[in-house]
This record gives structure tokens, sequence and C-alpha cells, in this order.
């Protein structure tokens, strides 16, 4: 299935369920992929740098995980999910760990491989 047909198909709210069935908690976001995302490497820290200025190169926004990862969610697109079953309160779904859209978001993959938000 193309997963940005898919993506077009899912609304902020939608239930999530995992491969199991297991309710996992709602969709929060819906990130339609951006061919031109880049990987993005962290930045060589100049020892002559300020702690905003190091602070400011390393923010993030959404997604909120590693860069390379990050960077990868945002060139193929995502689904930011709310959950209170981890820690940090939400996770990543990468578009093409969607198996289908019905009257919730099914997943191909177990809760435990989706990435935390950190």
């Amino acid at each position: 299935m193309n997963e940005q047909r898919v993506l077009s198909r899912i609304t902020t709210g939608m239930r999530v369920v995992d491969v199991a069935g297991s309710e996992i908690g709602t969709v929060d976001l819906v990130q339609r992929d951006d061919p031109n995302a880049v990987t993005v490497q962290t930045p060589a820290t100049d020892p002559g740098s300020s702690l905003n200025e190091l602070i400011e190169a390393t923010a993030m926004e959404e997604p909120d995980v590693p860069a390379d990862l990050a960077a990868r969610l945002r060139h193929s697109g995502y689904l930011k999910v709310s959950t209170d079953r981890v820690r940090t309160g939400a996770v990543y779904v990468p578009a093409d760990q969607i198996a289908a859209v019905t009257d919730a978001v099914r997943l191909d993959v177990p809760l435990a491989e989706l990435p935390a938000e950190e």
C-alpha cells in the first residue's frame, strides 16, 4: 500500500493498534513525507561556543528522536502516537509500519519496536 495514500486517510485522534491488536494510543500528529529531507549530522562543537549556541544547534522539533532517525522519519512520513504505555507518553510510527487504516490505524509491528519520544 502506498504510504502517502495511507497517511492521507489518517486524522488526529484516531485509535492506533499494534500487530497483536492491542490498543496503544491515539494519533497526535500526522506528518507526510518530505523527499527533500536529508540525513542530519550532529554539528561539531567549537570549544569557544557558548552553552546557548550549543543548545540552539542541537534543539529539535518534531520528531523528538535522535537526529538520524528524525531525518529518516521526515523523509518517509510518520505518525506521533500519544500513549500511556511508554514512560515519555508518545511513540513514533514510520509510515511503512502502517498495515491498514480502518476504524483504527493498524500497525504491522508491536509497540516495543516503535521509537519513543525523547
